[in-house]
């Protein structure tokens, strides 16, 4: 079997909902990632932060201190990482390896004319009544939208990666046999100024940054971690079926039929479709963490091949 270099991407909601239950999760997540150290692979960490930078968000709104978001992004890139970092070493030491793990606090550049900010689509923070959020909005300049029926919540744009900042640091590590641990919750974003790089509120999705960073540190792999096992078409319904191998041609039929939820399913597949696409013999898998080791096997999972 062929080694790999690897990509991961690992959901932020796989982590728990508070510091203590994160610490205590990661301890057996990270088990399955060395299982594919073992096999031979090298790997590239990456993480979603959803509920976590929410939950710094939020501690800052209510202390009345109103951090600016791309510093929350930071943070749980820094607390995540740390959880993770430690983890990690800590099962390789068991197993008796010698991989050095590093977190990289990582900003990603996107296009301030993306028309992500012209429509912010991911809500942050605390629930408002509709008059408290018209009263913010005019105060803050925030879009303040209603969600989900539960009140109205601050939102930020979503634009795509462009650049990963620190990939030449990411490729040092990488070469000197180090795993990384980079682009947590997407990359802090960031656009380019005169001068240099500004922190702008945004989120930028985390699988669409892990397939950057895995075309940019020239990956075999990119595998998306999520709760299922397979990628279905006609998910939920009897005629349901799970797709195993699959090109990017089939896949983008898929897409056209609507077989992917837009706010689930469907970044994944578009994410794993970007990397497939940015090189030759790049391939994809979207499975569970448990399978991720049979995913490179080629044993489950669904890989996304050209």
């Amino acid at each position: 079997m062929k080694n790999h270099r690897i990509v991961v991407a690992l959901g932020g909601n796989a982590l728990g909902q508070t510091a203590s239950e994160q610490s205590r999760i990661v301890k057996t997540t990270v088990r399955p990632l060395i299982d594919l150290i073992e096999d031979g692979n090298q790997l590239l960490l990456t993480h979603g932060n959803g509920p976590q930078v929410g939950m710094i968000n939020l501690a800052f709104e209510k202390s009345g201190d109103n951090i600016p978001f791309p510093e929350c992004g930071a943070m749980s890139q820094g607390y995540i990482g740390y959880h993770l970092q430690n983890a990690l070493q800590t099962e390789i030491l068991r197993r008796k390896l010698s991989v050095p793990v590093a977190t990289i606090v990582t900003q990603v550049r996107v296009d301030p004319d993306d028309p992500a900010f012209e429509d912010p689509t991911k809500p942050i923070g605390s629930f408002y009544s509709a008059e408290a959020a018209q009263q913010i909005a005019r105060e803050t300049g925030w879009a303040m939208k209603e969600d989900s029926g539960r009140g109205c919540r601050r939102h930020v744009p979503s634009p795509l990666p462009q650049e990963i900042v620190e990939i030449e640091t990411i490729n040092t590590l990488i070469e000197a046999g180090q795993l990384v641990i980079a682009a947590g919750g997407g990359g802090i974003p960031v656009i380019a100024e005169e001068g240099g790089l500004k922190g702008v509120p945004a989120v930028i999705d985390k699988d669409f940054a892990s397939a950057k960073l895995a075309e940019l540190v020239s990956a075999d792999l990119l595998i998306i971690l999520t709760a299922v096992d397979y990628v279905s078409i006609s998910f939920g319904k009897p005629e349901q079926e799970d797709l195993h191998h699959v090109s990017v041609d089939e896949i983008k039929e898929y897409i056209k039929a609507g077989h992917f939820a837009p706010g689930s399913m469907l970044p994944k597949v578009n994410a794993s479709l970007s990397f497939v696409e940015s090189g030759s013999n790049r391939e994809a898998i979207i499975t569970s963490l448990s399978n991720a080791q049979e995913g490179v096997r080629g044993k489950s999972g669904t890989r996304i091949y050209c």
